[in-house]
């Protein structure tokens, strides 16, 4: 299905309007009139890119400024801000591969963020036994904070049980749960309680729910000297700055837009919960169902969903996206067909 226009909480296919509920555009920030004024305000200032290296001679001064502001955010010590949400994975994994000498993933990994060899955290349900040593070294362990086909954020307690001789890099990918999860939008990883032998690098792209193209890496600032030591970021082009002037700009409407958001979300909630072939959380704008015919039962009805093979799942993911711009109209005729299918 191909389009000539970007959707908004509709779109036009073949004459017909149709519902949309895909997507990753959570607080609808990008069909947003307001934050479009935001934008070209700051490509005026900026120009629509920059062309440089991050290590030139020649540097504006909104990267520092925008950095400041998200690690504050974040609540980590430092940050950088790069071109991609991709490139953020990959920048986080080359500087570690320098550290580390084995990496573990959690379940459902994201491929941005999952190193080759790559041990799986758990054995059969319980922890793995390279973990539960007491040998010295240095490991990684790679985790999206919301994993694909799950609405709500990892159980971190396994990490108690992780030996204190180890030092532990966390790596955690809130690509999808920052701006939608957590103080003020701020994602899951500062509250994850852990012990001084493991250390946090968070990255995310920015282009989901702030609608800025570029991605972010978060951590203590000797980590993130390390990763703008890197070729790969002294050689790319970084972020638009025209799109970091934004994000900074636009922090009182991504406010009032996650607080429509968290009101759609707990009115679809409470109206679909107990079917037993959604999964659903209250807080999560992201939902399944768990019927193959669901996409061309629900496109029949003029609503469209996300159905597609995910790159590590085996079965066609079905997932139904809600963001911040849906009526309480649109949202009643989607639970009014979930509830009839």
């Amino acid at each position: 299905m191909q389009l000539n226009q970007i959707p908004k909480t509709t779109v036009n296919i073949n004459g017909e309007n149709h519902l949309y509920f895909s997507g990753t555009s959570y607080l609808g920030m990008s069909n947003l009139l307001e934050f479009h004024e935001i934008i070209f305000k700051n490509i005026k200032k900026w120009g629509s890119s920059f062309g440089s290296s991050r290590n030139a001679n020649i540097k504006l001064d909104v990267y520092e400024k925008a950095e400041r502001k998200i690690s504050k955010f974040l609540k980590r010590e430092d940050c950088v801000a790069v071109s991609s949400g991709t490139l953020a994975g990959l920048l986080a994994l080359k500087t570690l591969e320098k550290i580390g000498t084995s990496f573990f993933y959690m379940p459902k990994t994201h491929p941005a963020i999952l190193p080759k060899n790559a041990i799986s955290v758990f054995e059969e349900n319980n922890l793995n036994s390279l973990l539960l040593n007491s040998k010295k070294e240095t490991i990684c362990i790679v985790v999206d904070a919301i994993a694909t086909l799950e609405t709500a954020p990892y159980n971190f307690d396994f990490l108690k049980l992780i030996s204190n001789q180890k030092k532990v890099y966390l790596l955690v990918d809130e690509s999808h749960s920052l701006g939608v999860l957590g103080e003020k939008g701020n994602g899951i990883s500062a509250s994850i309680n852990h012990s001084s032998h493991i250390e946090l690098i968070v990255v995310s792209s920015l282009n989901k729910a702030f609608s800025v193209s570029g991605g972010v890496i978060a951590g203590n600032k000797n980590f993130i000297n390390l990763v703008k030591k890197e070729s790969l970021f002294i050689g790319s082009a970084p972020m638009n700055p025209a799109f970091l002037e934004s994000f900074i700009d636009a922090q009182e409407l991504y406010q009032n837009q996650s607080n429509k958001l968290k009101e759609n979300c707990s009115y679809v909630f409470d109206k679909i919960k107990n079917l037993d072939k959604v999964q659903i959380d209250e807080n999560y704008p992201v939902f399944f169902v768990d019927d193959e015919k669901i996409a061309a039962n629900l496109l029949s009805k003029n609503i469209i969903i996300t159905s597609f093979y995910y790159p590590t799942i085996i079965k066609k993911v079905n997932r139904i996206v809600l963001n911040a711009n849906h009526t309480k109209e649109q949202l009643d005729f989607l639970c009014k067909n979930l509830l009839s299918n």
